[in-house]
């Protein structure tokens, strides 16, 4: 998450909502295909005990030999390299999760990127200990595994991605993320596991029109479970678990980093640019952006190391919604986060100003009131969260009004608040909301829903709960995580492979 809480477009096509993410089944289909039927692929396996005709003892030398269609399978054994993948269509695979290991050693830098090719799946095998430090920070190192579409361009560079038994984790303090996509469109991470990272377990960013499904992951012990900046159109993240974590799940508006903002899960958006503060006009609206059917339970961990960005995000939280527009959060089961179940809020950003910045600002620096409009949350089971207490605690907090205050008191400029047309219905609460009574006036039977309010009072209070995180880490120093258990191996790791040694016929 590039810039989370309180601190520091291109066109879209009028088309009708995928149903069960075709974009992506296409791709898995047309992949798969073309694996099956290509005479030309050839399989490049790497062993440390084994030589021989496509043979390989590093993972980057087999992937430097391969070109599109081919496989590139990973006997168990420790690896201790880096792994770069420039080769669009090559399929990476270990034959066992938990025993094909790609070791960081607490060193700087990257586990596995991908670097702008299309097509590339990576499965079966567990990455950890690759972190940020001195000469390389946090986005550009700690990295497990990183589809990166933008290598040096600001917009989308690449399509068709997928994670599948993945384990990413750091034992240390300076994890950045565990699984990384960014600027890319059109992939799925599916039984993924990441722990201990200090921004996120998993990041998908950059992408207005993401095209990607997540689902079977299971996120804890992180800073934030999942992170998401200027994540949106058809994302879906489902049937997952994020516990233990900091923040459980994030997906926020971003500025400047991350470009293009905001985060938006709209469907069916007309044929414009998009402005970084879009309208809502109704509740009524398609959604395209969805968190459904999670588990997010128990996001209370400050003993997990932050970095710059996530020690300034309001902890304690289930689903946090930083200047979001139109997601829509559904039949999770949410219960044990202290601060709040779901937390919705206006996001300045960047605030304050960067110390770089002029008043008035720069061209570049200036900030962005992002609203936090037209989100739906709906049948839902809250339980116990909001228990640290505090005016807003609860399990659902909506909070509006900040730039008015800022403008009135600090003399920022910054328009009338329009976190508008946010709804409710069908969940059960067992704690507080705020505004009380939060599925009368918000309730989505309503065409449109008002402000929730808040103002300076929802402002101090945020920046309440992120103090009260950084004296809690001055009197108790974050610790490394432990390493995961096992986790879940890829059942039949030769399915779909041509003959080879690993897998004959």
């Amino acid at each position: 998450m590039a810039q989370t809480a309180l601190r520091a477009g291109r066109p879209r096509r009028v088309r009708p909502m995928r149903l069960k993410h075709a974009a992506v089944l296409a791709v898995v289909a047309a992949l798969t295909a073309a694996f099956a039927s290509a005479a030309s692929a050839t399989v490049r396996i790497v062993s440390t005990t084994k030589s021989g005709p496509n043979y390989y003892s590093a993972i980057q030398a087999a992937v430097n030999a391969s070109h599109e269609g081919d496989w590139v399978l990973i006997e168990p054994g420790t690896y201790k390299e880096e792994v770069t993948v420039t080769q669009s269509g090559i399929w990476i695979r270990g034959m066992n999760r938990n025993t094909v290991i790609i070791d960081g050693q607490h060193k700087v830098g990257n586990g596995i990127v991908v670097s702008r090719a299309n097509n590339v799946w990576i499965e079966n095998l567990t990455v950890h200990d690759f972190e940020f430090g001195e000469g390389c920070e946090v986005e550009e190192c700690g990295n497990e595994i990183w589809w990166d579409g933008r290598t040096g361009h600001p917009t989308i560079g690449a399509h068709g991605w997928h994670g599948n038994y993945l384990t990413a984790y750091d034992t240390g303090l300076k994890g950045g993320y565990g699984l990384f996509t960014g600027s890319e469109t059109e992939g799925e991470y599916e039984h993924v596991y990441a722990s201990g990272l200090a921004d996120s377990g998993f990041y998908i960013g950059a992408c207005q029109e993401c095209q990607a499904k997540v689902r079977n992951a299971v996120m804890e012990d992180n800073a934030l479970g999942y992170s998401g900046s200027n994540a949106g159109g058809e994302l879906i993240i489902e049937k997952s678990t994020f516990a233990h974590n900091t923040v459980g799940i994030a997906p926020n508006s971003e500025n400047p980093g991350d470009p293009p903002p905001p985060q938006d899960g709209e469907c069916n958006r007309p044929e414009q640019p998009i402005t970084p503060t879009p309208t809502i006009a109704s509740t009524k609206i398609a959604r395209c952006t969805i968190i459904r059917n999670n588990t997010i339970v128990a996001n209370n961990n400050l003993s997990v190391a932050p970095n710059g960005s996530t020690e300034v995000a309001p902890w304690g939280v289930g689903v946090e919604l930083p200047g979001d527009y139109a997601d829509l959060v559904e039949g999770n089961t949410i219960s044990g986060n202290p601060t709040a179940g779901v937390l919705g809020f206006e996001y300045p950003n960047p605030f304050p100003l960067p110390p770089f910045c002029d008043n008035p600002p720069p061209e570049g620096c200036e900030t962005i009131d992002f609203q936090f409009a037209g989100n739906r949350i709906s049948n839902n089971i809250f339980t116990s969260n909001g228990t640290n207490g505090g005016e807003f605690a609860g399990d659902v907090s909506m909070l509006s009004g900040s730039g008015e205050w800022l403008d009135e008191n600090f003399g920022f400029t910054y328009p009338p608040a329009a976190s508008i047309d946010n709804c409710l219905t069908g969940n059960s609460f067992s704690d507080a909301t705020h505004p009380a009574n939060i599925e009368g006036a918000w309730n989505c039977s309503h065409k449109t829903t008002p402000n929730p309010g808040g103002g300076g009072a929802g402002v101090f209070y945020l920046l309440g709960v992120i103090e009260e995180a950084q004296r809690y880490r001055a009197e108790h120093p974050p610790v490394g995580q432990a390493a995961p258990p096992a986790q879940p191996t890829l059942p039949n790791p030769c399915k779909g492979v041509p003959s080879n040694p690993l897998c004959p016929r």
